[in-house]
C-alpha cells in the first residue's frame, strides 16, 4: 500500500471496512466542536489477519510522517501488536499485558502504543449495567470471540480490586484454540478469584450450549466482529437467552444478526439488548484526547454533548 503525506493533522482508522463507519462523518463535526479545526481523518483498511509486513508498512508511515499524528486500530489490535511491537519506543502497561494495541499516538518523536480498551470498555459497561450490577444478581459473564475486545472487559470485570461486584463466573468462547490460549496466558497475569471457561465453538450450537447454562441476568457479549466484519452471528437461529439477561453487541453498524435475535426474545425472557454505540463513543474519544493531547470528558454535559453530537452527524 502506498501511502499520501498528511497535509493537515490526521488521526487515521486501521479496520476493514472504514468508510462505512460512522465515523467518517461525525469525526469532522467533533473536531470542530473540540477545536481541533483543521484535522481530518483517513481509513485505512486491511484484511482480517493480514500480512505483518502491511500493519509494518502503515505503522511506519505514521511514525514518520509529521502531520500524522496517530491512530485507532480496531479488528487488528492483536495482529498489529504482533507484527509491531519491536517498532514503539513505548508500550503501555495495558497494551503489554494484552498484547494489542488500539492507539497510536506521538509525542515529541516518540511512538507510543496505547490499549484504551479496558478503559472505553470499562466506561461502557458501567454505564449501562450500573454500580454493583454483578454483586447483586451473582449474574456470569460470557463473551463470544477471544479477541482484544474480550481481553479488556473481562480484564475490566474480572479484577480482584472490585470486591464483590465480579460476574459468578467467565466463560469465553472462540472458533480457533490459539486465540484462547492466549487469552487464558493473559487472564493468568490478572490477580482474580472468579472462574474462567474457555470453550472452543467452531459452531454456532456450541455457544448455543453455554447460553443454556447461564445464570438469570448474564452479561451475553458478541465480540466476535459478525454482523460487521462478516456476516452473521456466533449464535444459532435455536439460541435460547437466559432469562434476565443482558445482550450486548459491540457492533452498532452491520447486519446485526445477533441483535435481531435478541429482541426477538426480549418480551419473553425480559432482556436488556444494548449495541455497540456507547463503546463507540468511549472507544473514540479516548483515542482523540490521546492523540491530540487534549481533555474530553467521560461523563457529564460535555460528554453528553458529544454523543448528541455524533447521533446528529450519523443520522441515528
Amino acid at each position: 500500500m502506498t501511502y499520501s503525506p498528511a497535509t493537515r493533522p490526521t488521526l487515521y482508522f486501521i479496520g476493514v471496512t472504514t468508510a462505512k463507519s460512522s465515523i467518517m462523518t461525525v469525526f469532522p463535526a467533533w473536531a470542530d466542536f473540540l477545536g481541533l479545526k483543521d484535522a481530518e481523518i483517513r481509513g485505512i483498511d486491511f484484511r482480517l489477519h493480514d500480512d505483518p509486513a502491511a500493519y509494518r508498512g502503515a505503522v511506519q508511515f505514521i511514525a514518520d510522517d509529521p502531520l500524522s499524528k496517530g491512530a485507532l486500530v480496531t479488528t487488528h489490535k492483536i495482529d498489529l501488536f504482533n507484527a509491531c511491537e519491536d517498532m514503539f519506543d513505548v508500550i503501555d502497561p495495558h497494551a503489554r499485558l494484552m498484547d494489542e494495541t488500539s492507539c497510536i499516538s506521538k509525542r515529541g518523536g516518540t511512538l507510543v502504543c496505547h490499549a484504551k480498551d479496558p478503559i472505553s470498555s470499562g466506561l461502557a459497561i458501567d454505564g449501562f449495567l450500573g454500580e454493583g450490577y454483578f454483586a447483586r444478581t451473582g449474574a456470569d459473564l460470557f463473551s463470544m470471540g477471544a479477541g482484544g475486545s474480550t481481553i479488556a472487559l473481562t480484564w475490566h470485570l474480572m479484577r480482584r480490586s472490585r470486591g464483590r461486584d465480579v460476574p459468578g463466573r467467565i466463560v469465553v468462547s472462540n472458533r480457533s484454540q490459539h486465540r484462547l490460549d492466549e487469552i487464558r496466558r493473559i487472564h493468568e497475569g490478572i490477580e482474580t478469584d472468579v472462574p474462567v471457561d474457555y470453550i472452543l465453538a467452531p459452531r454456532p450450537e456450541d455457544n448455543d450450549a453455554v447460553l443454556a447454562d447461564l445464570a438469570p441476568g448474564s452479561l451475553v457479549i458478541n465480540a466476535t466482529g459478525l454482523g460487521k466484519d462478516a456476516p452473521g452471528s456466533p449464535l444459532s437461529g435455536a439460541a435460547v437467552f437466559p432469562e434476565k439477561a443482558v445482550a450486548w453487541d459491540l457492533n452498532y453498524r452491520g447486519d446485526l444478526v445477533f441483535l435481531d435475535q435478541a429482541r426477538a426474545q426480549q418480551q419473553a425472557r425480559a432482556l436488556r439488548v444494548e449495541d455497540g454505540w456507547t463503546y463507540f463513543l468511549h472507544g473514540w474519544t479516548q483515542v482523540i484526547a490521546e492523540v491530540f493531547d487534549i481533555e474530553i470528558p467521560t461523563s457529564g454535559p460535555v460528554f453528553e454533548r458529544i454523543s448528541d453530537i455524533a447521533r446528529e452527524a450519523a443520522g441515528r
